[in-house]
């Protein structure tokens, strides 16, 4: 699962988030049948980081996403709205420069990474437009961008399977391993409200990105969108 937003306050979702930081991986591990692993290295087959390359990883959480780009040899951020979580990963992985951010107002320079790459956080952003906007200042010319995020389903059969599981099954096993399950009830009905891989790719064009093109994975419960900043 990811972070998402809906009528929440920035402040609200963070908090739910830190409550949730210490099992958040296994959580993620547990409720998606491992299938998020999965999803990871479709986003880092698709960032391709090469050595000395500057990558920003934003919504990192714990930094698990962002450990596959450092041992390839890029300098990566991890950045998160969630203290909780950066302090999680600051303990697992104390060399990765873990820094705290706001998708709609990020701290970074013009032109400063090479990269920018979100893995299944996008849904938390309050504007998504705005967050597109950013990644799209502070990367380089010629840079890219990967966002990993929970999608619509191809086929109508098994998109009734899935909203089912997600209205019913993913709220029960929940309160049955998790602490906070209120958060991922939450989080359920954030990826029913999500929009579908076109949508979204429009998003991202309207926001200034060329070369917009998606990959769907698992049938299309996720999908990985890649595009470039114009030079």
């Amino acid at each position: 699962m990811s972070r998402a937003s809906l009528s929440k306050a920035p402040h609200e979702v963070a908090a739910m988030f830190d409550e949730t930081a210490g099992r958040y991986d296994l959580m993620n591990d547990v409720m998606t049948f491992g299938q998020m692993r999965l999803w990871r290295r479709a986003v880092n087959a698709a960032v391709a980081a090469q050595p000395g390359e500057t990558i920003l990883d934003i919504a990192a959480g714990t930094g698990r996403s962002s450990e596959p780009f450092a041992a390839a040899g890029a300098h990566v951020v991890p950045a998160d709205f969630s203290l909780g979580m950066l302090r999680v990963g600051k303990r697992r992985t104390a060399t990765l420069p873990f820094t705290a951010a706001d998708a709609t107002r990020l701290p970074f320079a013009d032109d400063a990474f090479d990269v920018v790459t979100m893995s299944y956080g996008l849904r938390n952003v309050v504007d998504t437009e705005a967050a597109l906007r950013e990644f799209l200042r502070v990367t380089r010319p010629g840079g890219r961008l990967v966002v990993g995020e929970s999608s619509q389903p191809t086929n109508a059969a098994f998109r009734r399977i899935y909203s089912t599981y997600l209205v019913g099954a993913l709220p029960t096993v929940a309160r049955t391993l998790s602490s906070n399950p209120d958060s991922y009830v939450y989080l359920a009905e954030s990826m029913q409200a999500w929009p579908d891989q076109r949508t979204l790719a429009t998003r991202i064009q309207a926001a200034g990105w060329s070369q917009v093109q998606w990959r769907n994975l698992t049938g299309g419960i996720a999908a990985v969108h890649r595009a470039i900043k114009p030079a």
